[in-house]
């Protein structure tokens, strides 16, 4: 993401759950419109997911945007530096594809930067990145955040097999079923979600609401590819049903069990990622359509209507709800609901 009104300087770091939020969305567009930027940036996000991000079949949480403490170090090139590594005539090609100039664009740099385009030459353009990328991995590397956060890999093993479906890579299927399954493993302790583990050791805190929200919507994902995870992903939410809402169909971030605190934590807003009560709502909804469990519909029908203020009067922080709402609307004018 940007840093800047112009959305010129980046800011380097890589989150788990930006990449993953990003997946789906390409994923679903090139799934509708067969465009091949959206399947390109869908298959290098989905590959970025694998072979950056994985660790032991789960995800870690980020790379810093540092590098030997300096922001950008392992990112930024100079035109002198594209000319040292692609020659005199693929330099000057890629410094005039992706923007980059003398005066520069990163830090105080004054150049505009235009917004890339996909070149017509497209093995020239695989090439110049190939070797881009060859000599930027020779360079100090960021650091990882090798947290594994549950609802962060829940996100990424939906946009993974949901990429999987988009692009026909099945590669990428796996990745989701192999990560899906170790997340039971290690995070479920006794019939209960754990928020975190590193190293293949699992930390003591409680998963939260989106913990289960994320990860039952996975399973469910994964259940109508193969046919497996249903039992499971209908136990989450069996469990969040239990301990996260009330009586009154609100929905809490932490469990009725977890920590006593002086205000219960329940903010529906979605954020950077979607909230847990957003995503729960999504998950209801996908167990109900796949189960015809009435009380999940009840569920999922009663967490939207309570956030129909939200989107009235604060609808950029309610695009996940939004896109829940839009999901209900299709489903009941397929039932042949008047709307």
């Amino acid at each position: 993401y940007s840093v800047d009104n112009a959305w010129v300087v980046p800011h380097f770091e890589k989150m788990l759950y930006d990449n993953a939020l990003l997946l789906r969305v390409y994923a679903h567009w090139a799934r509708r419109t067969g465009n091949p930027f959206a399947r390109r940036i869908a298959g290098e996000t989905a590959r970025f997911l694998i072979e950056e991000l994985g660790d032991g079949g789960m995800f870690i949480s980020s790379l810093d945007a540092d590098s030997g403490g300096v922001e950008g170090l392992t990112y930024v090139w100079s035109p002198e530096q594209l000319r040292e590594v692609l020659g005199a005539e693929d330099g000057p090609w890629a410094a005039s594809l992706f923007g980059v100039t003398e005066e520069g664009t990163f830090e105080h740099g004054t150049s505009v930067l235009q917004l890339p385009v996909d070149p017509d030459d497209a093995a020239r353009f695989a090439r110049v990145r190939d070797m881009l990328l060859a000599a930027r991995a020779q360079r100090v590397q960021p650091g990882r955040d090798a947290k594994i956060v549950t609802a962060w890999n829940g996100l990424a093993v939906t946009a993974l097999a949901e990429a999987s479906v988009a692009l026909g890579e099945p590669e990428y299927l796996d990745a989701a079923t192999h990560c899906a399954r170790s997340l039971l493993n290690l995070h479920l302790v006794d019939g209960r979600l754990r928020r975190v583990s590193m190293g293949g050791v699992v930390g003591g805190s409680a998963g939260i609401l989106e913990d289960y929200a994320a990860l039952a919507t996975a399973l469910l994902t994964l259940y109508q590819l193969t046919g497996s995870w249903l039992p499971e992903a209908t136990g989450l939410l069996d469990t969040a049903l239990a301990h996260f809402a009330d009586a009154d169909g609100r929905w809490f971030d932490t469990a009725d069990d977890a920590e006593t605190l002086v205000l219960r934590p329940a903010d529906p807003l979605d954020g950077a990622t979607p909230s847990g009560a957003s995503l729960v709502a999504e998950a209801l909804q996908l167990a109900a359509h796949l189960t015809a469990t009435q009380r999940y519909a009840t569920a999922a029908g009663a967490a939207l209507a309570a956030a129909t203020p939200i989107l009235g009067k604060a609808a950029r922080s309610g695009g996940h709800w939004l896109a829940g709402a839009e999901a209900a609307g299709v489903v009941l004018v397929q039932a042949g609901v008047a709307l």
